[in-house]
């Protein structure tokens, strides 16, 4: 009698060079971007329009997106599109910019359209291949998008001193998208597919303890918008030099690594969603109050900046972990992508709230007003946690736990 081989195992590697691809080309459009809008000589209100729009048509956009997967779409293919059509609108940007500011717009919202889908896709594919397989890490695998955005920071400051402002913003997201198009249309991915009938995708839907899971970890991670927004001004006013701000972000992506690396040497128990998102919203809630007593004194911002780890990495991991393990199949890219578009409204609202608060009291009134939002997170992950207990749940999504293991 014969045997159909069972495939492969996935491969981390594979997995972790997507990540890189996709996240250094992040690494050089999210800081330096606004750069090249100015180097224009856009008006200051004009430049926070063009940056407000990537984020409206992410929220927009997201979902509908990687829900297509759940539809037949493969999520590779979604991978190879969006970064092609990253590059053609980064190439057309310059042109676009010499017609006018709204044919530039138009480009910027056509290029936040096609990234959209990027990152979710790229969870879901190393989400399916933990869930396959026990030996997988999902925390070291993403821990190679950090590291390339923390690469692509330092090399991008270099090249724009190198060529400029005007020339190497558009020039490097060019490159670095076609680079990041060849090598997901190049990579091969040993995932078994998932065959759903339509009557069953139209059917799905997510359930009540995702949707508190997702809202806890759009809570936690909004909570950063204040510091994300004002936290270098802030540490100008008060004569941080521009080195040590440089400094202080990368002590913050640095510790986000170490996370990631270091996770998997903890209990098994602690690894569950509900404990990373609630270690995430405690210390998140830490760092906002932190920021408004000594967030002027640089020993103390250089502790509170470790705490990174914890309020953007344990959320991140958290998140993830829920939609792993409570998504239904069937759904599993429309919630991948929900769970982005939620995290881009909340950090939309909460910037605005913040500019509208450093405005009024700077950034002690700015950096205050994000601890409640840790707090709600905090709040929605207990509510979650207790849904799960009531329904008995298991909630192990990385890895195998003892089935009545829950919180």
């Amino acid at each position: 009698m014969s045997h159909a081989a069972s495939p492969p195992e996935p491969n981390p590697f594979r997995l972790a060079s997507l990540y890189a691809v996709v996240f250094v080309e992040i690494g050089i459009a999210m800081p330096f971007m606004p750069v090249w809008l100015n180097a224009l000589g856009l008006e200051a209100g004009i430049i926070g329009v063009l940056l407000a729009l990537p984020i409206a048509v992410k929220i927009v956009a997201t979902a509908p997106l990687v829900g297509l997967i759940d539809r037949g779409v493969g999520a590779r293919a979604l991978l190879v599109a969006g970064s092609l059509a990253l590059a053609a609108t980064y190439a057309l940007m310059p042109a676009g910019a010499a017609l006018g500011w709204p044919v530039l717009a138009l480009l910027i919202a056509l290029n936040a359209a096609a990234g959209a889908p990027l990152v979710p896709s790229i969870d879901y594919l190393t989400l399916a291949a933990v869930r396959r397989s026990a030996r997988l890490d999902y925390a070291r695998i993403r821990m190679a998008g950090s590291i390339a955005f923390l690469a692509a920071n330092l090399a991008g400051g270099a090249a724009l001193g190198l060529l400029g402002e005007r020339l190497a913003v558009p020039l490097l997201t060019t490159a670095l998208a076609l680079v990041a198009a060849c090598v997901c249309a190049g990579v091969r991915l040993e995932l078994a597919a998932t065959t759903v009938p339509a009557t069953k995708v139209a059917r799905a839907s997510l359930p009540r303890i995702l949707w508190f899971t997702i809202a806890a970890g759009a809570a936690i991670q909004a909570s950063h918008a204040a510091l994300y927004a004002f936290a270098s001004i802030h540490w100008s006013l008060h004569g941080f030099s521009a080195p040590w701000i440089g400094a202080l972000w990368a002590i913050g992506v640095l510790a986000e690594i170490v996370l990631f690396a270091g996770i998997r040497l903890c209990p098994a128990s602690w690894r569950t969603p509900f404990r990373l998102l609630g270690l995430g919203a405690v210390a998140g809630a830490v760092r906002a109050v932190g920021m408004v007593f000594y967030g002027d004194s640089l020993g103390a911002v250089l502790v509170l900046q470790t705490l990174h780890g914890f309020s953007f990495g344990a959320t991140q991991l958290g998140a993830m972990a829920a939609v792993s393990r409570f998504a239904p199949e069937g759904a599993r890219g429309r919630a991948q992508g929900t769970l982005s578009a939620t995290n881009a409204l909340a950090s939309a609202g909460a910037t605005l709230m913040s500019g509208l608060a450093y405005g009024q009291g700077g950034g002690p009134l700015a950096f205050g007003l994000m601890a409640p939002l840790a707090v709600l997170g905090l709040c929605l992950t207990a509510r979650a946690a207790r849904l799960a207990r009531t329904e008995r749940l298991h909630s192990a999504a990385f890895v195998p736990q003892h089935p009545n293991t829950i919180a």
